[in-house]
């Protein structure tokens, strides 16, 4: 066990405090949100930022001629480069920003049915996908006659590698995978199994919506062709998100939609697309929230890495812990790799119920399927009880939230 000296504690307590959401009451207790899996709160300079453009250079941008459209260009466009460098990317070119994760698969499944799968032809997913990376393969495939294949999972919450590389073969055309579990907390071993499937000839697709927020993601490291991921989930403003890819890769996809900014020239009788990235970012884009996203990475990027993951190591291990000795409780998914995430359920109670008595207490979890209702099923759950941990959360949190699980159990028990 790490032990945090003095010092880390004083650190980490003043990253927490530029979150101002997580200084409130709720009712007569201290809010304890643990619920990162599904949004992560935002710094004080993310909020500024959208603050500031709303209030002093809103306007649309790339095409005005005006001082404020050019400042708003020149903001948004510095993010997309921050973002480049973030996950390191070639170039800026290469980063698409999209509504999020899910249009980003959308986008790449869609392009893909049209342009590059045909009947016959195999789509490799896991066993552990969000829906977001589960119905877009399963439209794909209804559109172009390909089929869906599926790694499953082990009884620890792991991928079965042994069964993943018997699924894999000349026929895989599209391998894509969630880089860390949102239900499970699991992290895969992507870049290895995105290597595999590569020296098949399978495009390779990365959700790295969960993992963004917990740790370093560098595309060129990991090899993949595509990779995705949502503002959101890394303390960033909601409805921004970011498809990256390979240039060749993108430049095959036909656009995604069809209007404004996407087009170089139109007439009636032809359309002449747009140079990447501006070919799928058709209409006016997202400024306002493109912009706090750049602001998200700097705020990351001023983080001290080794630390932070090192506190979230601890958060998780102290949670696994209460929640394995609290009576009734059993844990679904104990990777031996896992992000800061633990999903349990009880043999007397629902998790709704679990879930909505911690609320009393001011304790924010995630209750239900989490957006994985086939992998719920392989586990023979309706769902589970979720707790999702960030590196503002604190050891107090999970003291107040061990106390209060032992009196929601009593209660229901």
């Amino acid at each position: 066990m790490v032990v945090e000296t003095d010092q880390t504690q004083e650190m980490l307590y003043a990253i927490r405090n530029q979150f101002p959401i997580l200084n409130q009451m709720v009712g007569k207790h201290p809010l304890v949100y643990f619920d990162n899996a599904a949004t992560t709160q935002k710094p004080e300079t993310v909020i500024q930022s959208l603050d500031d453009y709303y209030r002093n250079y809103n306007a649309n941008i790339h095409r005005g001629a005006h001082y404020l459209a050019d400042k708003g260009t020149t903001a948004y466009e510095s993010s997309r480069k921050k973002i480049q460098q973030f996950i390191s990317a070639e170039t800026p070119e290469q980063v698409i920003f999209t509504k999020g994760t899910t249009e980003g698969i959308n986008l790449i499944a869609s392009g893909l049915a049209k342009s590059y799968l045909k009947a016959g032809d195999e789509i490799l997913i896991t066993g552990m996908e969000h829906h977001a990376n589960i119905v877009p393969w399963q439209m794909a495939c209804e559109q172009s006659g390909a089929v869906l294949k599926v790694i499953p999972v082990l009884d620890n919450g792991e991928l079965d590698l042994e069964a993943a590389e018997k699924l894999m073969s000349e026929k895989t055309k599209v391998f894509s995978m969630v880089y860390i579990s949102n239900a499970l907390g699991t992290i895969n071993p992507a870049k290895e199994l995105i290597a595999k499937a590569a020296n098949l000839g399978a495009i390779t697709v990365l959700d790295c919506a969960q993992a963004v927020g917990h740790f370093v993601i560098n595309v060129q490291d990991l090899g993949t062709d595509f990779a995705v991921f949502s503002g959101h989930k890394m303390f960033g403003p909601t409805g921004i998100g970011i498809l990256y890819g390979k240039k060749a890769r993108l430049e095959a996809l036909p656009p995604y939609q069809g209007g404004g900014e996407m087009i170089k020239e139109v007439t009636f009788e032809k359309t002449t697309y747009n140079e990447l990235p501006f070919r799928f970012e058709a209409g006016t884009p997202n400024i306002a929230d493109g912009i706090g996203l750049g602001f998200a990475v700097d705020f990351i990027q001023s983080l001290d890495r080794q630390t932070i993951e090192a506190h979230e190591h601890e958060l998780l291990k102290l949670a696994t812990d209460i929640i394995s000795q609290t009576p009734g409780l059993r844990i679904i998914g104990q990777a031996a790799n896992k992000a800061s995430v633990v999903s349990f359920v009880s043999d007397k109670a629902h998790p709704s119920d679990i879930g909505t008595l911690l609320d009393q207490y001011g304790i924010a979890v995630r209750t239900g399927h989490h957006c994985c209702q086939p992998l719920m099923s392989r586990f023979g759950v309706p769902g589970t009880v979720r707790v999702s941990l960030s590196f503002y959360n604190t050891k107090e949190e999970l003291e107040i939230f061990a106390r209060h699980l032992n009196k929601v159990m009593s209660m229901l028990a």
